[in-house]
């Protein structure tokens, strides 16, 4: 574990490309100021996206998330309406392009860029991210839609075939290029015609699929195949669902944020459901109650924690990624299931002990590690490039 810089070879003019006044640049700007630093220059995704942004020899840029803005979200998806769940496709395509173009208009600016466009591609493409990490010795769950040449799933019937052929009575059905558990389903097939999903997916009348804060049960292999198909224009990830420890009664997992290849956050998510997320229901638990239990079971924290950064090693050219790290049911062992560019929204989460970044948010650690961060060519890991 390589330790993160205490001192400052110089100060970096930083830009920050994201949505401006909204938490994930405000809780940025806070650290900045924080750190002593001078505020950075904020890039919109709107002028990003109408071609308008521009940056400068000697700046030091930071991407961050696109999301939380509807006229942002519009022009990448297509839609008028922000809780479609549809579309992530097209957003895909899109924001992978203005990534590039940006990174190619930063570089030849003569900025460094803290995010490299195309590990983005492939961050946020569940089948290409979950084919790195399975190359690289990573543990993450068996999958039969893993990698660029993973066969293409066009409905409930590829799905039905591809889990039947992995040997799969229970499965995660992931849209490709989503995050916040959004299309996600937990599957289960009984038998014929006995088939459940469990997913926050809201379907309407007409067959249109909308996200909820409510995560819900669908019987029945029609009710389950009619969001099956509708999602899979978009892309679709198919994974074992893996059973996972528990706390008081309650599923759990992790997200652990790594920064500069070392682990320095952690929070562990509970939840009744199958989906973790603190948005839907999920809450934090207590982490040194986790370790202590691993450490009970058998298991090994730092194991843990280094298998987290084995994850972000397979991309160099990303200063931050926050890694979902699940426990096996009896604590002993973790895999990865998604490695998330823009994980690191966890606000008044400080850091590790022994991480170096005590006492310090997610975005005081990235700054702490910037003076004397690695620069980790990608041949060094495994090669992070998305088809285009």
């Amino acid at each position: 574990m390589r330790p993160l810089s205490s001192g400052r070879d110089r100060e970096p003019r930083l830009t920050v490309v994201g949505i401006p006044g909204n938490r994930r640049t405000t809780l940025f700007q806070d650290a900045v100021r924080a750190a002593g630093l001078p505020p950075a220059r904020e890039v919109s995704w709107l002028d990003v996206l109408r071609g308008r942004a521009g940056f400068a020899a000697g700046e030091t840029v930071r991407i961050d998330s696109p999301g939380e803005d509807p006229e942002v979200d519009r022009l990448l998806r297509g839609a008028e309406d922000s809780t479609r769940v549809e579309g992530t496709g097209r957003w895909y395509e899109r924001f992978t392009a203005a990534a590039r173009e940006l990174g190619e208009r930063a570089r030849g600016a003569g900025a460094e860029l803290l995010d490299d466009p195309e590990e983005l591609a492939v961050l946020f493409d569940k089948r290409l991210c979950h084919g790195v990490l399975d190359a690289a010795g990573v543990a993450v769950p068996e999958s039969p839609t893993s990698g660029a040449d993973a066969p293409a799933v066009h409905g409930w019937d590829d799905v039905r075939a591809l889990m039947a052929g992995a040997g799969l009575r229970r499965a995660f059905v992931k849209i490709a290029h989503g995050s916040s558990a959004s299309g996600v389903l937990a599957v289960q097939i009984a038998g014929p015609g006995r088939v459940r999903a469990t997913t926050s997916v809201e379907r309407d009348a007409a067959g249109r699929l909308y996200n909820s804060l409510r995560v819900r049960t669908y019987t029945g292999e029609r009710a389950v195949a009619a969001i099956v198909d509708t999602l899979a224009p978009d892309g679709l990830h198919i994974e074992r669902w893996l059973a996972k420890g528990t706390v008081d009664g309650r599923s759990a997992d992790l997200r652990v944020v790594v920064v500069a290849g070392r682990a320095t956050h952690a929070v562990v998510r509970t939840s009744r459901s199958p989906m973790t997320n603190l948005h839907l229901g999920g809450a934090r638990g207590d982490l040194d109650a986790v370790r202590a239990e691993t450490e009970a079971s058998g298991g090994s924290w730092s194991a843990a924690l280094a298998l987290c950064e084995q994850a972000a090693d397979c991309f160099p050219g990303t200063h931050c990624v926050g890694v979902d790290l699940m426990p096996s049911s009896d604590w002993r062992r973790f895999s990865v299931c998604e490695v998330n560019a823009f994980g690191d929204l966890l606000p008044r989460l400080t850091g590790l002990p022994g991480s170096g970044a005590e006492g310090l948010d997610t975005y005081a650690a990235q700054l702490a590690a910037l003076p004397r961060r690695a620069v980790r060519a990608p041949e060094e890991g495994v090669a992070c490039r998305a088809p285009r």
